[in-house]
């Protein structure tokens, strides 16, 4: 069994695709679970631990089953705090600019962070042996797209699936991984899309190529404004770009006038971490710089807050991030407005009645 907070904004009953408010997110460094968002492509699976198997296969000199014992007693557990994030967080702003039909409207919650615990990928993979040729790692689970009709899989280069952070993860925040989040075992991979993270994963492969299904090789693909999505098109999505959203105050709240708290988080993608945040209350004229938190791991996101003056009558919260390479944000979401609504990383914007 289950459960979510009661006012989890779900957008698909089934398969089940559901965001948390944003303020339930607010000045937390881990998630709860029941606040974690969801994002599925079909039902979730039927899976028992103890007749769980995983098989490794492909260009290895020794493929392998292992059961959920043998990864418990052939590897060594490994925890890391790491951020997933949907590629289409924060989609509904660009909704806003111009439609995007057949897509999810993300709001800024669609990103959680938990404390993973299973084993390397990478030991799991040495045990192994990855033959000559070899250069990605695909992962295949048995939940069934009915849009595609075909199992969700991706994959991800051999180099990131033999860095020690990837996990086959069991645990999430201390407990059993709940069904709803991949339970028995799911792939975890820090620094890049959720889409990667594949749950409920029954086989890894070692291949010569990117995987060919289509949540990898047609989907979570970035175009241009102008083209129109085709099998293929666009840049396949994998690491983390820089972001961040306000998550408290909620947009289009009431609140009273005076001093108010703005707090929210920033990710700066992988091996990059956030500098400053700033935050501006008359479009971007003037700004001041908010308290940026350490992240809880060098994968996670960082949580930042700072206290405003708002007067009475309408008001507008912006806010930038800036990561350690000097890159910072896009003035608006028209600015990165694509036709799969993916890689939001424009300044987020609240709007409040402030009485």
């Amino acid at each position: 069994m289950w459960s979510k907070r009661d006012d989890m904004v779900v957008h698909d009953k089934e398969p089940f695709n559901a965001e948390p408010p944003p303020g339930a997110l607010a000045g937390r460094p881990l998630t709860p679970v029941e606040a974690f968002y969801s994002r599925n492509h079909g039902s979730f699976p039927d899976l028992a631990p103890a007749t769980w198997q995983l098989r490794v296969d492909g260009l290895v000199d020794r493929g392998l089953v292992l059961s959920l014992a043998d990864l418990h007693q052939r590897f060594s557990p490994r925890t890391e705090v790491a951020t997933l994030v949907c590629a289409g967080n924060r989609r509904a702003e660009l909704m806003a600019v111009r439609d995007i039909p057949g897509q999810v409207p993300w709001g800024p919650a669609t990103i959680s962070t938990a404390e993973w615990t299973g084993v390397s990928l990478a030991d799991v993979l040495a045990a192994a042996g990855p033959a000559p040729g070899a250069a990605h790692v695909a992962f295949l689970a048995p939940d069934i797209s009915p849009a595609v009709d075909q199992p969700y899989g991706s994959s991800i280069p051999l180099t990131k699936a033999c860095s020690g952070e990837v996990l086959l993860a069991w645990e999430m925040n201390g407990e059993p991984l709940p069904p709803v989040h991949g339970g028995p075992v799911r792939v975890v991979v820090p620094g890049y899309i959720g889409a990667r993270s594949v749950k409920w994963v029954q086989q890894v492969t070692v291949q010569a190529e990117p995987s060919d299904n289509y949540f990898q090789a047609e989907d979570y693909r970035l175009l241009p404004p102008d083209a129109e999505p085709a099998p293929g098109r666009g840049i396949s999505l994998g690491p983390l770009v820089l972001t961040s959203a306000i998550l408290s105050p909620d947009d289009g709240s009431r609140v009273a006038a005076g001093p108010t708290e703005v707090a929210g988080y920033a990710l700066a993608g992988e091996g990059r971490s956030i500098a400053r945040v700033d935050v501006s209350l008359d479009g971007g004229r003037t700004w001041v710089q908010a308290a940026v938190e350490d992240p809880p791991s060098p994968w996670a996101w960082q949580l930042w807050r700072t206290t405003v003056v708002l007067p009475a009558g309408p008001a507008e919260i912006t806010a930038r991030a800036w990561d350690d390479t000097g890159a910072t944000q896009p003035d608006s979401p028209a600015s990165v407005w694509n036709p799969s609504g993916y890689d939001n990383t424009s300044r987020p914007c609240i709007r409040l009645d402030v009485r």
